[in-house]
């Protein structure tokens, strides 16, 4: 679904990304992982056609770099760290704009657009707030209202910067159990970064490890997540264990 054949990226000379070669399957969902500044959200941004690249992006097939940003909408659906959330704009109206790539050029929503963005403030708990405005929301409810806008767009890859970082603990939980639904019932394909390395160990089928631009390990979570390459890449002292449910944690250890 998502193919990366040698990416490159470059902040006017220095490279942020370098030499990434991957493959992302239909239906699988990939965590990047990696201490602040080692390329996950460069990773991100190049695919969802925000950064020029060398190398080849491509998503079902298509070339990123030669995709306009209207056809690349309907193909990959991006949500970032920090997204625009206009404060006097309703819940109804925001899920809309998620409708943008499949409005016709006189720029009216048709009755279908309404319908999909219908269904997907009903299965997202959001119906009861279509006319409120975005400045009343609390963080989990903009956390749903952000993902509704994404999955207006219908678009097979879903694409994740830090999708929990503004949330509690619970909440978080919450939300990337909600993308996993998501995932399991439209058949997504999730590439996220991930700052909580429990929960990309939980959540994730396979992890991407980047330090300095370069993808240093690759694979299940449990071969990904071993004290050995966390202590090397953010250089901190971790214990990894098994909670009593069979899932990974990790563990940071005070330096005493």
């Amino acid at each position: 679904m998502i193919s990366f054949d040698a990416v490159t990226v470059r902040y006017q000379s220095i490279p942020a990304l370098s030499d990434l070669t991957e493959q992302i399957d239909s239906g699988e969902w990939v965590g990047l992982i990696g201490p602040n500044g080692a390329g996950k959200t460069t990773v991100l941004r190049a695919v969802a056609g925000l950064l020029s690249h060398d190398g080849r992006i491509s998503v079902n097939g298509q070339a990123v770099s030669v995709s306009s940003p209207r056809q690349l909408a309907r193909l990959v659906a991006y949500v970032p760290q920090q997204p625009e959330l206009p404060p006097d704009m309703t819940v109804g109206q925001y899920v809309l704009l998620g409708r943008t790539p499949h409005i016709g050029y006189f720029g009216f929503e048709s009755s279908e657009d309404r319908r999909v963005c219908g269904e997907l403030l009903a299965s997202l708990d959001l119906s009861a707030m279509a006319e409120r405005r975005l400045s009343t929301l609390s963080g989990g409810e903009l956390q749903r209202l952000v993902l509704a806008r994404a999955l207006a767009q219908q678009a097979p890859v879903l694409i994740l910067d830090e999708p929990t970082s503004a949330l509690d603990l619970g909440r978080r939980v919450e939300a990337l159990e909600l993308v996993d639904t998501l995932r399991r019932e439209r058949g997504l394909t999730v590439l996220s970064a991930m700052h909580d390395l429990t929960l990309a160990g939980q959540f994730a089928d396979r992890l991407i490890l980047l330090g300095l631009g370069r993808a240093v390990s690759t694979g299940k979570p449990d071969e990904v997540l071993t004290e050995e390459a966390l202590a090397r890449h953010f250089g901190a002292s971790v214990r990894v264990m098994r909670s009593d449910d069979g899932d990974l944690v990790v563990v940071p250890q005070r330096v005493r």
